[in-house]
């Protein structure tokens, strides 16, 4: 089968970043949802599946090149223990894709004539840890062997390729260890591509301890690895982490973090929204530093996204201040 063109590749052929879109759970919770539950967005899959629908389209018409699908703590386990058995867990899956495809066709038919890629729909594939919810995601200590982190991924990484992700995320990924497991398992989707994208325990580090450098230099020889970086991290470790990543391997720089506001796990509110800088503003430090796909996860919405893309797809070339 020949290899097919890596898409990340083909938009910044043309293009001068990737704009990723934002906050999926964070937005469903503006549009009334609850996601006080061990399924998260997933959820939302069985309850309202046209509000993901939505919120994807939001992004699109924000200016996004790429949705992230619903599918971060969507699992056949996590189904199981809700009693929805295997054959419909991969259903549900396939439907995270289904709809991004969706919202991604149907908003192309209005914007095909513009001057901007055609987005790309990103399956998302997240850590072993956020199945668990007890807060290993954010350590990946999870004290298992790689088989069954395999045994864990394989199932969904085959579901979400067969609904026809353009390509999977990786993301938010604590451990060296599972980034190893995945990274081996693409081997056997040989026509697919991914990027890498891990947690921080500080600028220097992923959420393991394992030295970004290390990261960098370990993905960055595999062909189907499309772009490594970094999501869900405070802004003040994002550059530093950039200039990091990006000079320890060629591969494209992928940055999408918080919104800058606190998290209190206790009363589980966010905090400092007003003292936060806008994402805009600081891409032009991230690109400088290397970043070339650029968006936003928690608390990070549609005007976000909108922002970025007004400042970066002027005539489509890289804003002249920068």
């Amino acid at each position: 089968m020949q290899q097919k063109i890596n898409p990340i590749d083909a938009i910044l052929h043309d293009h001068s970043i990737m704009i990723l879109d934002g906050a999926l759970a964070t937005e469903l919770e503006q549009h009334g949802c609850d996601l006080d539950d061990p399924l998260w967005s997933a959820r939302i899959l069985l309850e309202n599946p046209e509000l993901i629908y939505q919120v994807h389209s939001d992004y699109f018409r924000a200016g996004a090149d790429c949705a992230i699908t619903a599918s971060y703590q969507a699992t056949i386990d996590g189904f199981l223990k809700r009693g929805i058995e295997e054959i419909e867990a991969l259903q549900l899956m396939k439907k995270t894709v289904l709809l991004a495809k969706k919202a991604r066709d149907d908003f192309w038919k209005e914007e095909m004539g513009a001057v901007r890629p055609k987005p790309l729909v990103a399956a998302s594939i997240g850590p072993y840890g956020a199945y668990l919810a007890d807060g290993s995601e954010y350590t990946g200590n999870y004290g298992v062997t790689d088989e069954t982190l395999e045994e864990f991924h394989r199932p969904r990484i085959s579901a979400l390729i067969e609904a026809g992700a353009d390509l999977l995320a990786f993301e938010t990924i604590p451990s060296l260890q599972e980034a190893n497991v995945l990274s081996s398992l693409l081997n056997e989707f040989p026509n697919t591509y991914a990027w890498m994208s891990f947690s921080l325990k500080n600028e220097k580090a992923i959420s393991d301890g394992t030295l970004l450098e290390v990261c960098a230099n370990t993905f960055g020889y595999n062909g189907q690895i499309a772009a490594i970086g970094i999501n869900c991290a405070p802004l003040e470790l994002v550059n530093e982490a950039i200039k990091v990543i990006s000079s320890h391997t060629k591969k494209p720089v992928i940055v999408y973090p918080n919104s800058g506001e606190a998290y209190n796990p206790e009363t589980k509110t966010w905090h400092g929204q007003k003292s936060c800088l806008e994402l805009d503003q600081q891409s032009e430090e991230w690109y400088k530093s290397g970043a070339r796909l650029i968006g936003g996860c928690c608390r990070t919405a549609p005007r976000h996204i909108e922002k970025i893309s007004k400042k970066w797809r002027t005539g489509d070339k890289v804003n002249s201040e920068v």
